[in-house]
């Protein structure tokens, strides 16, 4: 699944409101840009976190003489699987996608039909997540795995990201000010860009002990996911007069 991106152009009054002092710095932030002396660069602010979600998708294919037997079979897989799921209340489940397609000789009759239909799951819970899809495992096969940082995770700590990104901005504007002897800055445009989420990760150390399994639980090491944000834009450096 997974993995997510934020991105939003801020108005020059709106990113002035957010760097602070910045428009203190630029003694000219009123005047109209000219279109001379403009700079544009980047900054970024990273943070590595722990992932706190699992993802899974797992799937059931089939090859039947009619379609009505091939709908049979899938659809039996998929009200077992559903059932199993019911039983592991933390880890949300949803009918995936669903596939039909004919099988032809090499005279272009139609000799069969294939498909298939899956399940996707979604959890913070690791351990029940991992006895669920040990369980599926038995009818189904795994088509991905994927551990991540949650949406609600996420936002909270790009609130923070965004406003370091932002005073970065700032201070290297001030820095290019200062480098190049001028007066001041003033911000012509600035973007701010989220990057980060969701990350494929292979599914680690097996244990010998599944409950009421046949297939082995696999241990999740979820790992981190590096969350980013770079504040990009242009400045107009102002002269002394």
């Amino acid at each position: 699944m997974m993995s997510k991106s934020l991105s939003n152009t801020l108005s020059k009054a709106a990113m002035l409101s957010v760097l602070g002092s910045a428009a203190l710095f630029a003694q000219a932030a009123n005047a109209e840009p000219t279109g001379y002396n403009q700079i544009s660069f980047n900054v970024e602010a990273n943070q590595e976190v722990e992932n706190d979600q699992v993802t899974a998708t797992l799937y059931k294919q089939a090859q039947a003489s009619t379609p009505k037997k091939l709908a049979t079979e899938l659809n039996t897989a998929m009200n077992q699987a559903l059932s199993i799921a019911k039983r592991y209340p933390t880890v949300t489940t949803t009918t995936g996608q669903q596939n039909t397609y004919p099988k032809y000789d090499d005279n272009g009759k139609i000799v069969g039909w294939t498909g298939t239909v899956s399940v996707d799951l979604k959890s913070k819970d690791f351990a029940k997540t991992s006895e669920l899809v040990a369980n599926l495992q038995q009818n189904l096969v795994v088509q991905n795995l994927q551990f991540g940082v949650s949406e609600e995770k996420q936002k909270q700590l790009e609130k923070d990201l965004i406003k370091k990104a932002s005073l970065k901005f700032r201070d290297q504007a001030k820095s290019l000010a200062e480098t190049w002897d001028m007066s001041g800055y003033q911000i012509i445009n600035v973007s701010i860009n989220s990057s980060g989420g969701y990350q494929p990760r292979p599914m680690m150390m097996m244990r010998d002990t599944a409950a009421k399994s046949s297939v082995p639980v696999q241990e999740f090491e979820g790992g981190n996911t590096r969350l980013g944000v770079t504040a990009s834009g242009t400045i107009e450096l102002i002269p002394f007069r």
